[in-house]
């Protein structure tokens, strides 16, 4: 067994920032290391380094006796699965026994609830859940001039990429948590590019699946039209190998239904079969510019890299690609949120145990009262707006609207990617990562997350290049269930690249100045 002191060296040296996840097991494996050293390693990193960076809103009190459960179960059989003793943290939207799941508001700190069904799979797959991370407030569904990263219950998350630098939303405590090392593995969830944006502005990879593929129930929503849970990691083995333990069948989820057809042919690694480092040689790739049209010219020439790479690596790259009627999904998108997000937070806070309030009116309420606190930077007037909708599932106006949107988006994306007969569209994901600003809120230059997510298909995020030192992603997008082509080709990107993954935050980053 190794001693404590050597954890840090263990950890920190394969010189991409942190171990692997099979590194950790193969450590775990031979004895080397113990899961309950593990957890306390990154325990103590977290409360070394998140009085800062607020990444983590709540450490699980049953870390370490769940760690040391599992060097038990290591000890006397085979481990339960390949998450085995591996720390993972968990967006505080998804519910897990003995914490609230909260969504940042203060409205969720008493309520009660068990293991949401995908951390039941994280716990079949032998992971250890460390703790619950910091988000954006109710998913950034609160307010037109929200700023990301920010919650009542857990303060501003800070992106250790950069001093006073915004992670993105909404899961940003996910995103910093796992740039910073505090932790190997997060879990994120994304409506509209929730997942893929902070992992792109704070230099890891992120996966949004096919909407199906993870389980919603346990999950406070957004709209169960667009939710979808997620692996966020520092390689795209690490994130494969988190979607392995994630991908199930919930027969509670009727997204489920319609599951991964590979789920039945592979067993608990089978998105780590598909990493492939020679994937682009033959691929087809077509590359969407006009989603990163506003980007400055240091930004786009992390795009033109990215082309030359793909082509040097063997892949036939048409550039450009249009995604036809694009431009007209997020009007139609956006109107169906609102009358979706009514509908379905109502319906999970009617079942939800514990003393809270039990409708969107009765949160308006609760926040009003409570505004010195949970008003004091941005409103709720995306609230407001959707507690002014019907909200009636029936409703045809709803049924209408995101149809249209559903309708458009996978048309966009559907058209380019037969006409051209391309295994994925490739676009810049968002803009480097802006100021925080709690007078104007977010600063959006560009991102691209708008198609796949309303579509529902999949997209996978890759660190790419940097601007001024801060990290610009680049998205590999493709059509339903094709996680596995995805996974292969942005392994293949990610082992061409000259440069690894940004290493961990080796201290904490001063805090943003607060704006007057």
């Amino acid at each position: 067994m190794r001693e404590p002191s050597d954890i840090p060296r263990l950890i920190t040296g394969t010189g991409t920032g942190g171990a692997s996840v099979s590194g950790l097991q193969r450590a775990l494996g031979s004895g080397e290391l113990a899961s309950a050293d593990l957890t306390g390693f990154y325990l103590d990193r977290i409360a070394r380094l998140d009085p800062e960076l607020h990444a983590v809103i709540a450490v699980n009190p049953s870390a370490v006796a769940e760690a040391q459960a599992s060097d038990t179960t290591r000890a006397a059989d085979e481990p339960r699965g390949p998450l085995e003793g591996i720390p993972v943290l968990v967006k505080d939207n998804i519910q897990a026994a003995g914490m609230p799941a909260t969504a940042g508001s203060p409205a969720l700190l008493d309520t009660e609830s068990g293991d949401a069904f995908l951390v039941t799979k994280l716990r079949q797959a032998g992971a250890v859940i460390i703790g619950k991370a910091n988000l954006s407030e109710w998913a950034n569904f609160r307010s037109t001039h929200s700023t990301s990263g920010w919650s009542t219950v857990g303060g501003q998350v800070t992106n250790p990429r950069g001093p006073g630098r915004n992670p993105s939303g909404s899961s940003s405590g996910s995103a910093a948590a796992v740039a910073a090392g505090l932790a190997p593995l997060a879990v994120g969830t994304e409506t509209d590019g929730s997942i893929v944006c902070p992992s792109s502005a704070c230099g890891i990879v992120g996966i949004k699946p096919t909407v199906g593929l993870v389980s919603r129930t346990g999950i406070v929503p957004v709209s169960l039209a667009q939710d979808t849970a997620g692996p966020m990691a520092l390689s795209v083995a690490d994130a494969a190998a988190l979607l392995s333990a994630l991908a199930a069948v919930d027969p509670a989820d009727p997204a489920c239904l319609a599951s991964d057809p590979f789920a039945e042919r592979h067993g608990a690694e089978r998105y780590t079969a598909f990493l492939d480092p020679a994937a682009l040689d033959g691929a087809r790739l077509g590359i969407w510019r006009a989603g990163s049209a506003a980007a400055g010219a240091a930004t786009a020439a992390v795009l033109d890299a990215v082309v030359t790479l793909l082509r040097e690596s063997g892949a036939t790259v048409l550039d450009p690609v249009e995604l036809p009627g694009c431009d007209k999904v997020e009007e139609p998108e956006f109107r169906a949120l609102l009358h979706e997000f009514k509908r379905d937070l109502n319906a999970y806070l009617g079942g939800l145990p514990g003393s809270h309030p039990a409708t969107l009116a009765e949160l308006i309420v609760f926040n009003e009262r409570n505004a010195a606190r949970v008003l004091a930077h941005f409103g709720q007037e995306i609230f407001e707006r959707a507690e002014a909708v019907g909200g009636d599932p029936g409703d045809p106006e709803l049924t209408a609207t995101r149809g249209d949107a559903t309708r458009l988006a996978r048309a966009a994306l559907d058209e380019p990617l037969a006409a051209g007969r391309l295994d994925a569209i490739i676009a810049l994901t968002a803009n480097p990562a802006c100021l925080t600003d709690y007078v104007l809120g977010d600063h959006d230059v560009f991102h691209t997350s708008t198609p796949a997510a309303v579509a529902g298909y999949p997209s996978v995020t890759v660190p790419a290049g940097q601007v001024s030192g801060l990290p610009v992603g680049v998205s590999f997008i493709g059509p339903s269930w094709s996680e596995p082509a995805l996974i292969a080709l942005a392994y293949a990107f990610e082992q061409a690249t000259a440069a690894p993954a940004a290493p961990a935050a080796p201290a904490a980053p001063a805090a943003p100045a607060r704006p007057a």
